[in-house]
């Protein structure tokens, strides 16, 4: 009870918050560039002539190659170190983002963002595990909720800002204004983030060749074949089933390969046996399918159905930004005084809640309708993040630590690259059989917010599993090793 009923908690010391504003603007590259492509994805659909399936690749496209890079920053951080793998991401990152400003076409646009997602892809597992082995469990929601700061400055300032040059400029300027961010991020980085400490070990650790050589072409297949469903008319065409069917059969190898006895494995599948641990990725996978399928259709829904510019649409986000910013400021303290479960649970509900908004939409619906509801799904979507990562990071060992955020990332990319590709299939399908009015698309996305809104519900289900009561704090864990050494010794 007294637990429960903690008030104070630990405060983040002086070098772990100086580490933390290095990460936060190492990641503030990714959230905003994420961000920013949201409402340039209707300028660009039309500068290329492509449709939504091919030009949601762009988006699906960077996940993946993220998804895929993901596995192997746990074995990487082991043999180069955490520091050097950080600022090699934030240089392919920038390399990648000036590439993508010379696209010619939508293909060549498609390609350079799968390299720029290889960056990316570094970047966010990195900065979770870099910031969870110094927080220590009784400081992870908090450091988990820190974290989330890009989340709130990518949404709030990167709308506008993609909005603003895509109508001010042109979409090129969206790539160029990484440039100068990837500059000070690798600078700061350089000088202030601390050297990684020696380790006798580095380099011991191998690469699991054969699990990459499985999971990655695994995922990237199942979810290519996924995308495929639209353009061939339902599963049953053979292209999509061969892409679906390989894919799944390279994930179901993996899981056997990984699941051998004494290996080392790409991802470490035993650690989903921790109770905690499952229910995080669950939760994270959800969490990045609804979050990326619906920040593909809601900028779409803006610009196509309402004919708003992109910098309206990016204004419209705004309100997001906000909701985010409360649930982050909250829901990492309400995480470590009271358990993520309760924290997952209410996130799932103001979510469903906040989409299920758009699942009403018409080509008449009022803005401030639009606004309410992106405002309370923001905060159910930023709330079951916290969770999610407090619960998978708190269930694991310390020395597990930077596999497990892989595990996380992987999970959550994952789901993002689903949701994607899923609600483009949908959004695409309600658009073939829509009347061609206003009345007629803005009812096609209003048709697809609705599959947003059963994940989310689904979601609920592994939000059960994660822990219901705080973490101990350091004085506790020291105050139990000493009981149980007593009662060894006695």
């Amino acid at each position: 009870m007294a637990r429960k009923e903690r008030a104070a908690v630990e405060p983040l010391p002086k070098a772990l918050k100086i580490l933390l504003l290095i990460i936060v603007l190492g990641t503030f590259l990714v959230q905003l560039d994420a961000t920013m492509l949201g409402v340039a994805l209707n300028s660009l659909r039309e500068t290329f002539h492509a449709d939504i399936p091919t030009i949601q690749w762009v988006t699906t496209g960077y996940l993946l190659s993220m998804t895929m890079v993901i596995p192997v920053v746990g074995w990487a951080t082991d043999r180069f170190g955490a520091k050097t793998l950080w600022l090699t991401a934030i240089g392919i990152f920038g390399v990648a983002s000036l590439a993508c400003s010379m696209a010619w076409d939508a293909s060549s646009l498609i390609a350079f963002r799968v390299v720029q997602g290889l960056g990316g892809g570094m970047l966010l597992p990195l900065a979770q595990a870099i910031l969870a082995q110094a927080a220590g469990p009784a400081r992870l929601g908090r450091v988990m909720g820190a974290i989330g700061i890009p989340s709130v400055l990518g949404v709030v300032l990167g709308p506008v800002l993609g909005g603003t040059l895509v109508t001010g400029l042109d979409w090129h300027w969206v790539f160029y204004i990484n440039l100068p961010v990837c500059l000070i991020a690798l600078v700061a980085s350089m000088r202030l983030m601390p050297a990684d400490e020696p380790n006798p070990q580095r380099g011991a650790v191998k690469l699991d060749v054969v699990g990459l050589l499985l999971l990655s072409p695994g995922l990237a297949a199942a979810i290519y074949g996924l995308s495929l469903v639209g353009k061939y008319g339902g599963f049953a065409n053979a292209t999509v089933l061969t892409w679906l069917i390989g894919g799944l059969v390279l994930i179901a190898g993996f899981v056997a390969w990984s699941l051998r006895p004494k290996s080392t494995p790409l991802i470490d599948l035993r650690l989903l046996a921790r109770r905690g641990f499952a229910g995080g990725s669950l939760v994270l996978f959800f969490l990045g399918l609804v979050m990326y399928g619906i920040s593909l259709v809601a900028p779409l829904y803006f610009q196509q159905a309402r004919g708003w510019t992109a910098l309206h649409a990016g204004l419209l986000n705004l309100p997001m930004g906000v909701g985010t910013a409360i649930a982050l400021a909250g829901a990492g303290r309400f995480a470590d005084k009271v358990g993520p479960r309760q924290v997952a649970l209410v996130g799932a509900a103001l979510a469903a809640i906040g989409v299920g908004v758009f699942t009403q939409v018409t080509d008449t619906t009022a803005q401030l309708v639009l606004i309410v509801g992106g405002f309370v799904a923001s905060l159910g979507l930023a709330s079951l993040n916290v969770a999610g990562m407090t619960a998978g990071f708190r269930d694991v060992p310390r020395p597990a630590l930077p596999r497990a955020s892989s595990s996380l990332r992987i999970f959550q990319q994952f789901g993002g690259s689903f949701g994607a590709a899923v609600l483009a299939v949908v959004l695409q399908g309600q658009m073939t059989s829509a009347a061609p009015t206003a009345a007629g698309v803005s009812s096609a996305y209003a048709n697809t917010f609705w599959w947003a809104v059963a994940f989310l519900v689904v979601a609920a289900l592994p939000a059960l599993l994660l822990p219901g009561t705080p973490a101990p704090t350091a004085g506790e864990e020291l105050q139990k090793a000493a009981v149980t050494e007593e009662a060894s010794a006695s």
